[in-house]
């Protein structure tokens, strides 16, 4: 099944309640990523741009799209961002068809 990244960044008051209560939101987004039918594999906490990441694997590109739609409709996680991610073995595939294709494509066209 496809693995995909999400990362998002909490709310103050997620913040402040996580600050007040910690709580391991490992088990609430692995609920949330089963609900949807897909498998939580990580969930880290992280320095930056964004305070959390999770991969997630799911059947389809439906999955992850309904775990954002659901965080962002909680309220508690904004600037949600999904990357689709690739195997190695799927990569190679790509760099292969790309190398098969490339001849096929002509440069721009000058003055």
């Amino acid at each position: 099944m496809p693995l995909y990244m999400l990362q998002g960044c909490y709310t103050q008051g997620a913040v402040k309640n996580l600050v007040a209560r910690p709580e391991d939101r490992a088990k609430a987004g692995s609920a949330l990523v089963k609900a949807i039918g897909g498998k939580l594999h990580q969930y880290f906490m992280s320095f930056g741009e964004y305070d959390l990441v999770a991969l997630m694997e799911f059947p389809d590109d439906q999955g992850p799209a309904a775990t954002s739609l659901a965080l962002g409709a909680a309220g508690h996680v904004t600037n949600l961002k999904t990357t689709k991610l690739l195997t190695v073995a799927e990569a190679m595939k790509a760099m292969q068809a790309a190398g098969a294709a490339a001849s096929s494509i002509a440069p721009p066209k000058g003055k």
